[in-house]
């Protein structure tokens, strides 16, 4: 049903749900949804959550991925996935947009605009993808501060600490610095750019109790692993963040160049979803339904008073 009909809402906090996937024991798949549309199909596809990434926000709107996109630009996109979808979205909050009264400001408009958690981590701004070199982090206190500052600030967000450290400070520094994040607050753990299932394992190993997140992302640090690999490793979530980006981005491109060649479509036709398909993708005809019973209903009771 349209998601304009208030009975057909969820009736629980969106960070209660994701809570409540997550005690549903196994590892929670989160693909990246770029937008509404993406997240329409990662439902149909059996998702139950959904990622917003901040390099997939941040090519959407034909920028880099260096904290340059603003709370309200990623609330924007929180709207529209929340909304389409139906479904829990974790978000990424980059370093919190600033330090402890910037990221509780993040934290209640991130939960305003639906989303049900947040991951920032411990870079120093202008930060980078975590696959990049030269990464600068900041002291592990400050870090454990924007934790204890959005804890104290959510309502129902489930907060997740990211750790950039083990590039730079191997494995025991990137422990030290998670077991600080969790002391202060955090309810889960997310290392960045492991990598190897070797470093996977043996910070799962040392962090042992504690929900850890997992970044499959292509064309980075991390070797190929599949969700039930990182699961039996001892991690809780894995995101999948820009692949639809990718695979989008790549046909989008293809069609451009076919359409400057040819002056037409028709090259590309078997390869686009018909409209069809589109209209039962976005619920077209549920909405024509609504629409019209709303009309009907507004008529007979005009008709009544004439």
């Amino acid at each position: 049903m349209p998601y304009l009909v208030a009975a057909d809402l969820p009736d629980m906090p969106a960070g209660a749900r994701f809570r409540a996937l997550l005690a549903g024991g196994g590892i929670l798949g989160i693909p990246g949804a770029q937008n509404g549309l993406a997240a329409l199909q990662a439902r149909a596809a059996g998702f139950p959550a959904l990622y917003l990434s901040g390099a997939a926000m941040s090519a959407s709107m034909g920028l880099p991925d260096l904290g340059v996109i603003t709370v309200e630009d990623v609330c924007f996109f929180i709207r529209q996935v929340a909304r389409a979808a139906g479904l829990p979205v974790l978000v990424d909050g980059d370093t919190g947009y600033g330090e402890a009264l910037n990221v509780m400001h993040m934290v209640r408009s991130f939960e305003d605009a639906g989303a049900a958690a947040v991951h920032i981590e411990d870079q120093v701004l202008p930060k980078k993808c975590g696959h990049l070199n030269d990464k600068k982090l900041i002291r592990p206190d400050e870090m454990a501060a924007k934790v204890a500052a959005a804890v104290k600030a959510r309502r129902h967000l489930f907060i997740i600490a990211r750790t950039d450290a083990a590039a730079d400070e191997g494995i025991e520094g990137a422990v030290a610095r998670a077991r600080q994040y969790v002391a202060a607050g955090a309810d889960a753990i997310f290392p960045e750019a492991l990598t190897s299932k070797t470093m996977f394992g043996a910070f799962a190993e040392q962090m042992e109790g504690t929900p850890l997140l997992a970044n499959m992302t292509e064309f980075g640090r991390t070797p190929f692993i599949t969700a039930d690999e990182f699961a039996e490793m001892g991690y809780r979530m894995v995101i999948w963040p820009v692949s639809s980006l990718r695979v989008a981005a790549r046909a989008q491109d293809e069609l451009y160049r076919v359409l400057r060649r040819d002056g037409g479509t028709q090259a590309m036709v078997e390869r686009m979803q018909t409209r069809a398909e589109l209209y039962a993708t976005i619920g077209y005809g549920d909405y024509e339904a609504l629409d019209a019973s709303i009309v009907r209903t507004v008529m007979a009771e005009g008709m009544r008073k004439c």
